[in-house]
């Protein structure tokens, strides 16, 4: 019954945050507040309050109150592979894509050596900006091979290419590689993104391949390192 009530709490703050009824940087009811109004205990509260801690929801700051976190981050999850429609419908968020760029490219030795594609082949180059909350937080620079990602239009990216080469194409994607690094933000990153006060961009780069190999993407995701984290799980395997 207990586990019950402050999981009530614990939902039931997180819901009002999550649909910003409690705007960033607002404070919550205190503890004694919300004692009296589940008819819990202070210690029950707590514990709801930890979770929302531990979600990077919320602050506690002493002698002050509990207060909602100015920038909640994206979850994406580094062992998986999302579309970036995939990991906004898992968060809840409303966003806008934009692409001011989409064109056909020739791979040539510096992009073959970064993307792995062959020298001289067909590629689908895009840049597409992702503004979440009224900033443009992601740029991803993506290449596509022509010859795998057939009939490929800029009206498609704009929704899920993922969803287009599997539902459409009927191709089916097994995995990727990922690299993930930081580094200096560059004259693409300042002209379509919005750093703020940063210079540095957090960046992952994809390799992605069909079932039967064929390497389809390269893309690197280049991310304002303050409004993302990235999730992954590790299990320690024992002889």
């Amino acid at each position: 019954m207990a586990v019950n009530k402050y999981l009530n709490i614990y939902n039931y703050l997180k819901d009002k945050i999550e649909s910003n009824e409690f705007e960033d940087g607002k404070k919550l009811p205190s503890e004694n507040e919300l004692s009296s109004l589940f008819n819990v205990s202070r210690n029950t509260v707590r514990r709801s309050l930890d979770m929302l801690a531990s979600d990077g929801l919320v602050t506690s700051v002493h002698g002050k109150g509990v207060f909602v976190l100015e920038k909640q981050p994206l979850n994406f999850l580094v062992g998986g592979l999302q579309s970036f429609k995939e990991v906004s419908e898992c968060n809840n968020l409303s966003y806008h894509t934009s692409i001011p760029l989409f064109d056909n490219v020739i791979i040539d030795e510096d992009l073959a050596k970064k993307s792995n594609f062959l020298v001289n082949s067909n590629a689908i180059k895009i840049f597409r900006v992702r503004n979440i909350d009224n900033e443009n937080v992601i740029l991803d620079i993506n290449y596509f091979n022509s010859n795998v990602v057939k009939g490929l239009t800029k009206d498609i990216a704009y929704g899920s290419i993922y969803d287009f080469i599997e539902n459409k194409l009927n191709l089916k994607i097994s995995g990727a590689q990922k690299v993930i690094s930081v580094e200096p933000a560059c004259d693409i990153d300042k002209k379509y993104l919005d750093l703020n006060d940063s210079d540095l961009v957090a960046v992952i780069s994809n390799y992605v391949y069909l079932d039967d190999g064929t390497l389809f993407e390269y893309t690197q995701s280049r991310h304002r390192p303050d409004r993302f984290k990235f999730n992954t799980f590790a299990r320690r395997f024992h002889k």
